[in-house]
């Protein structure tokens, strides 16, 4: 297992690993939505401690522009190539998938991955290649590209200094591994709110609605996310994720459902101590620590009020109402290619539903479909990430044939 204490490493690039107090450079990717907002809310706090460099978008160009003007900010991208034409502001905007990824080579100290879904892949080994640390909100791009991210981690100064989890419930578990030594783990407990369906029945789930799902009880967040969240997808996603990062084997990480969603993940220790990380329910706190890891900055945004009389719950998960977990989980397992096909299987079954085009059920059928035809193939491990972005293309096209036969 990996420590995370992110001191004396030298990136690609010859420089120390950003661990003192001066101020970092930053290029954020996905700067319009929830976390890049929340980020520039954390730059706003430590004028300091960090300036912005670059800005990504995915196609709101007026919010961008208004963003690098306020911090004065020249290199921006959108993907949607339109939306950058049509943009007529003073500072050129480039517009494509391939100039949002060329910001992640820019020369900043830490790049904060913000990009929605497995299109943050070529971002996340963009920056590793050139040596920078990533501040990873996208864990798909991770778990789609299990090992080859690992070892282009590896290769700029370790996985250790240059891959930090945004993620609270990653930087809680982050957090509580500086109590112990590798070899005192015994397991990582990933806590989870349980979403908008937690206590309803398999039988109660099948005419839920999309307004439904996106209505999160703790987190604002995007679309994706948020019905990933209702289908606990998002849950196995990031127990993957916790493997990937953190080096422990599948069989001890596990999930419990926590809905005050105020214990953000617990690492219990050989001799039966567990050590819990708290807080309130705010992205702003585990930004704010991944921007200036390994270091904390003061000014906090939010902190318990341990006046107030607070009740915690714990629960575990009902693997039948919500079966997708335990399918991402499988293909975590499996590593190879399968978390990449589970992954794109699941996001074009999430557009559908969010499409109403099928239902909330069906999410997991179309995933567990995808799975088990891309297991038939026996396929071998990726030698790069071009194997990857194959098999995720496969896994859309199959995806996509499941929907149009469930419609």
């Amino acid at each position: 297992m990996v420590r995370r204490d992110g001191l004396g490493c030298n990136d690609r690039r010859g420089r120390a690993a950003p661990t003192s107090v001066s101020r970092r450079r930053l290029a954020i990717l996905g700067s319009t939505g929830s976390i890049g907002t929340q980020a520039l809310d954390v730059v706003r706090a430590h004028p300091d401690r960090f300036e912005v460099v670059a800005l990504a978008a995915g196609r709101n160009v007026d919010l961008l522009a208004r963003q690098a003007a306020e911090f004065d900010v020249d290199l921006l991208a959108v993907a949607d190539v339109a939306a950058a034409a049509a943009h007529d502001g003073p500072r050129p905007v480039a517009g494509g998938d391939d100039a949002v990824t060329a910001l992640a080579a820019a020369d900043v100290d830490v790049v904060l991955n913000g990009i929605d879904g497995a299109a943050g892949l070529a971002a996340t080994m963009t920056a590793l290649e050139a040596g920078t640390r990533v501040a990873l909100a996208n864990k798909e791009s991770l778990i789609v590209g299990g090992d080859l991210v690992v070892a282009a981690a590896e290769a700029a100064g370790g996985r250790d200094t240059h891959l930090v989890p945004v993620d609270s419930e990653h930087s809680a578990l982050a957090q509580c591994l500086r109590s112990g030594t590798p070899g005192e783990v015994a397991r990582l407990v990933v806590t989870a709110s349980g979403g908008p369906f937690r206590g309803r029945t398999r039988a109660e789930l099948g005419d839920v609605t999309a307004a439904e799902a996106l209505d999160h009880p703790t987190w604002s967040m995007g679309p994706l996310i948020t019905v990933n969240s209702s289908t606990l997808v998002n849950k196995g996603l990031e127990l993957v994720e916790a493997h990937l990062l953190f080096d422990l084997p599948m069989d001890r990480i596990e999930a419990v459902v926590h809905p005050q969603s105020i214990v953000h993940s617990m690492v219990e220790f050989v001799d039966g101590s567990t050590i819990a990380q708290v807080s309130p329910p705010d992205m702003r706190l585990p930004i704010q620590l991944a921007l200036g890891w390994p270091q904390r900055l003061d000014r906090a945004f939010v902190a318990m009020d341990w006046t107030t009389p607070t009740t915690l719950t714990f629960e575990p998960v009902d693997h039948e109402a919500f079966p997708a977990l335990g399918l991402v989980v499988a293909a975590g397992r499996a590593g190879g290619t399968h978390p990449a096909v589970c992954n794109a299987a699941n996001e074009v079954a999430v557009g559908a539903f969010l499409d109403d085009r099928i239902a909330w059920l069906d999410i997991p059928r179309v995933i567990e479909a995808a799975m088990e035809a891309h297991d038939a193939t026996d396929p071998p491990p990726p030698r790069d990430v071009a194997d990857v972005l194959d098999a995720d293309a496969w896994a859309r096209r199959h995806a996509r044939q499941q929907v149009a036969a469930t419609t």
